[in-house]
């Protein structure tokens, strides 16, 4: 399996990890776990509570674009080199995203979300000259 397809699992799997950072933020400020209604329940979260839910969600925003420019580029037959280089600099971006989301330093916040989306359309223009 190529570079791409490996950090193509890694991003599928990484909003589940950020789950559970919110997880923590539920018990830590709500006291429990409330499983029948999750969602209302991290809505009351507030600060960095908030702001990882908010961070998961990202997660599985960037997920689709980054899969198809994953995808497009491999079926085209792009550089492999410079797929895997894209993927693996996409991959270190969507680390250190919710990290600074959570942080609430969302001027380099957003610089990783750019440096993310840099990534996939370098995939896309790797894809467009193959």
């Amino acid at each position: 399996m190529t570079t791409p397809f490996w950090c193509l699992i890694f991003v599928a799997l990484f909003p589940i990890v950020l789950a559970f950072v919110g997880d923590y933020y539920r018990i830590t400020a709500l006291g429990s776990l409330d499983n029948r209604h999750p969602r209302g329940q991290a809505a009351a979260l507030e600060g960095p509570g908030a702001r990882s839910y908010a961070a998961q969600a990202n997660a599985w925003e960037a997920l689709p674009v980054f899969t198809v420019a994953v995808v497009l580029a491999h079926l085209t037959g792009a550089a492999p080199g410079a797929s895997a280089t894209a993927s693996l600099v996409f991959v270190a971006a969507r680390i250190i995203h919710p990290i600074l989301y959570i942080a609430d330093l969302s001027t380099l916040r957003s610089l990783s979300f750019l440096v993310g989306l840099g990534c996939c359309i370098w995939l896309f223009v790797l894809a467009a000259s193959a």
